[in-house]
C-alpha cells in the first residue's frame, strides 16, 4: 500500500464523476485503516442537491497536526471515443498513466497516501503528533456538501489543525515550479436593464434596454478595479453573456441581462466590491437607465497564507527532490483551500496541471514517484521540528 502508482491506478479505475463516489473513498479508507487510522465516512445533504460522501481519517492525538486534503471526484471525461485510453482504466503507456483525475487530483492523493504509509512504517506506526486526511467528493461540483461541511463537522468534534497541504495540481510546467499560497476570490452577478416592450416601427412608444446595457457594460469595463497587490494580480471583471430573450426581429425587448464574474484580490471584500461596482453603474446610468444587479451567493473568498516556517518547510522538501525553488503563486481559479484557510494555514502543492480536465489527462509515473518523495520529505521535516 506504499506504492503510489498502484494506488493511483486503483483510484483512476473508480468512476467518480462528481458527485458520485464510484468506490474511490473506499480505496483511500482501506489503505488508511490498515495503517491504524481512525476513519469516518460522513454524508452531507442540502435541499435540491445530491448527497455527497466524504472521508475524514486521523492517526495520533497530539500536536502538531498536519492534514492532507483533497478530492476524489472528477469532471466528466467528455467524448470517451476521443481518448487514446479508457478514462477509467488507469492504463500506463510509455511512462505515462492515463485517466480522468490523474493530475486533478487522484494522483496526488495516491502520493500523499504512499508517503504517509511509508513514513509510519519507518517510524513505529505513529507520528510525533497527528496526521489526518480530509477527502471530499464534491470539489468539482457545487462544493456545498463537501469540504466546507466536513470541516464544520470536524470542528464540532473538537478537531483542530495546525497546517494543511492540498494536492491540487499547482505546478505549471515542471514538478516543483510552483506552490499555491493563496487564491483570488470569485463573485458572480447579473446586470439587468429594464425597458418597455414595443413595436420596432414605433420606438417612441417603447424604451429599448439594449443601448442602456451596452453603455453600462462599457462603463464597468472601462476602469481597472485596482492595480494588484503584493501577492495578487489586479482584480478583473469579465462579462460572460448578454441576453434579451427576444426571438422576434420586430419587437423591442422589455429587459436585457448581462452575466459577469469578478476575480478579486485582497484589496476587496465581497461587500466592498459590490459597493464599488454598483456605484460605478449608478454613475454611468444617471437618471436615464433603469438598472439593477442580482448578486449570486459566493463562498469563494480571497485568502493568503503568509510566508513563514511552513512555507519554508514545504519549499525545502520540494527543492531537495527537484532542485527547484518553487514560486509562491496565487494565480488560477478557486479550490477547497478557501474553506480550509478559515481553520489553519494551507498550501497547495500537487502535480503538473497541463492536462487537467482535458481528453487524455495523464501524469508521468516518474512524477508520482517524485511527489511521493516530496510529501515524505514534508512529513520528515514537519515532525522533526
Amino acid at each position: 500500500m506504499t506504492d503510489a502508482v498502484a494506488l493511483a491506478r486503483d483510484l483512476l479505475r473508480c468512476n467518480s464523476v462528481t458527485p458520485a463516489d464510484g468506490g474511490a473513498l473506499g480505496v483511500v479508507e482501506r489503505a488508511l485503516k490498515a495503517a491504524g487510522f481512525v476513519t469516518h465516512r460522513v454524508t452531507f445533504s442540502e435541499p435540491g442537491t445530491a448527497d455527497v460522501d466524504n472521508l475524514y481519517a486521523r492517526i495520533g492525538s497530539g500536536a502538531p497536526h498536519l492534514c492532507f486534503a483533497g478530492h476524489t471526484d472528477v469532471v466528466p471525461p467528455g467524448d470517451e471515443a476521443a481518448w487514446s485510453h479508457d478514462p477509467f482504466a488507469g492504463n500506463t503507456t510509455d511512462g505515462m498513466m492515463y485517466g480522468r483525475g490523474a493530475v486533478d487530483m487522484k494522483g496526488a492523493i495516491a502520493c500523499a497516501l504512499a508517503a504517509t504509509l511509508g513514513y509510519l512504517k519507518d517510524h513505529g506506526g505513529r507520528p510525533a503528533g497527528s496526521i489526518s486526511f480530509l477527502i471530499t467528493g464534491d470539489e468539482e461540483g457545487i462544493a456545498v456538501n463537501g469540504t466546507v461541511k466536513l470541516l464544520q463537522w470536524a470542528a464540532a468534534r473538537g478537531e483542530t489543525f495546525d497546517h494543511c497541504l492540498v494536492g491540487e495540481p499547482s505546478n505549471v510546467a515542471e514538478l516543483g515550479d510552483c506552490i499555491k499560497v493563496g487564491r483570488r476570490g470569485s463573485l458572480n452577478g447579473t446586470l439587468i436593464v429594464d425597458g418597455t416592450q414595443g413595436h420596432v416601427a414605433y420606438p417612441q412608444r417603447a424604451d429599448n434596454p439594449i443601448p442602456g446595457i451596452a453603455a453600462l457594460i462599457a462603463a464597468l469595463g472601462a476602469e481597472p478595479l485596482d492595480a494588484g497587490s503584493a501577492h495578487f494580480d489586479a482584480s478583473h471583471l469579465e462579462f460572460t453573456s448578454v441576453d434579451v430573450g427576444n426571438a422576434a426581429v420586430n419587437v423591442i425587448p422589455a429587459h436585457a441581462r448581462a452575466r459577469f464574474n469578478i476575480r478579486y484580490n485582497d484589496h476587496h471584500t465581497q461587500d466592498s466590491l459590490k459597493e464599488l461596482i454598483e456605484s460605478r453603474a449608478a454613475k454611468a446610468a444617471g437618471s436615464r437607465i433603469r438598472w439593477r444587479i442580482d448578486w449570486m451567493p459566493s463562498n469563494a473568498d480571497v485568502f493568503l497564507t503568509q510566508p513563514g516556517p511552513f512555507t519554508d518547510l514545504v519549499a525545502a522538501a520540494i527543492a531537495e527532490i527537484t532542485g527547484r525553488a518553487p514560486e509562491m503563486n496565487t494565480k488560477g481559479g478557486t479550490s477547497d483551500a478557501r474553506f480550509i484557510s478559515r481553520y489553519c494555514p494551507v498550501l497547495e502543492f500537487g502535480l503538473i496541471g497541463q492536462t487537467m480536465h482535458q481528453v487524455d489527462e495523464r501524469v508521468a509515473v516518474s512524477d508520482l514517484d517524485k511527489l511521493t518523495r516530496i510529501y515524505r520529505g514534508v512529513l520528515e521535516r514537519y515532525f522533526a521540528r
